[in-house]
């Protein structure tokens, strides 16, 4: 483990899974003022490929996103997860799920209260905390009190279709499966929140840019009228002209209060 110098409120490298045969994964959590404030687990983007805990978003890099959630009294906990070069789905949803059981049990020794949990992700990390979030099995959801979805793909068979791409090995969600997703289109549903969309969901704020050219708007479109059919809290913000990672003229200050504002009302 590392610290940030004095003065800050970051706790680097925290080890809190080592899956056999893999490398150790950590998490940075940086801490409210505040002892037993919510906590905020940000699961980064990427493709599944790449990415790191240590950046919000391309366009939003460095600390200063996270240090903006702290100023609003919760705990962020950035995470890391296998890619896809180094293990498939589900492995992601496991880390994740793996992150999740490390803060609840740490939170008496870290100050963070456990029952309040939101899950930010952006892109493939926006899929991946929804998996978590709508999993069948109820300790896997237990404090989750909302999620954050930027941009993220919600149906691997809607996107390939998109691009004419079911049976493309190179295509980013199949890198993720480890099989081009025609090739076990079942399997592609499994990794697709819009397939466990149910009744009971926590609420979600999803937020996507309409000039998105890697993953179309329609996808969080799609994702939140499933979960408003079914009697669950969405709130969908389309911005108009903004790319993938909000690249384009767009407020990134104001998507980032509202999502923050979104974790604070989901949390108390």
């Amino acid at each position: 483990m590392t610290t940030e110098p004095a003065g800050t409120a970051v706790l680097r490298d925290l080890v809190f899974a080592e899956p056999t045969g893999f490398r150790p994964l950590s998490l940075d959590l940086h801490r409210a003022p505040s002892a037993g404030a919510p906590v905020v687990v940000f699961v980064h983007g990427g493709g599944w490929r790449l990415g790191s805990r240590r950046t919000m978003c391309p366009t939003m890099p460095g600390d200063l996103p996270f240090r903006r959630i702290v100023a609003a009294g919760l705990n962020v906990a950035s995470v890391d997860y296998r890619l896809s070069g180094e293990a498939h789905f589900p492995a992601q949803v496991e880390d994740v799920c793996a992150a999740l059981d490390w803060i609840r049990t740490q939170a008496d020794e870290w100050g963070v209260d456990a029952s309040r949990i939101v899950l930010w992700g952006e892109s493939a990390g926006a899929t991946i905390a929804s998996l978590v979030a709508l999993s069948d099995d109820a300790d896997t959801r237990a404090g989750i009190r909302g999620v954050v979805d930027w941009y993220g793909p919600t149906d691997l068979v809607a996107v390939a279709e998109g691009q004419d791409a079911l049976d493309d090995p190179s295509l980013r969600e199949a890198g993720w499966l480890g099989h081009a997703v025609g090739a076990d289109l079942s399997r592609a549903r499994e990794a697709s929140p819009l397939s466990h969309v149910r009744a009971g969901a926590v609420p979600f704020h999803i937020a996507h840019g309409t000039a998105d050219r890697a993953v179309p708007a329609a996808q969080s479109v799609t994702f939140a009228q499933a979960l408003l059919a079914v009697g669950a809290d969405a709130e969908l913000t389309l911005v108009p002209g903004a790319g993938h990672m909000w690249h384009g003229d767009v407020d990134r200050d104001a998507l980032l209060d509202s999502a923050i504002d979104f974790c604070a009302r989901a949390a108390a």
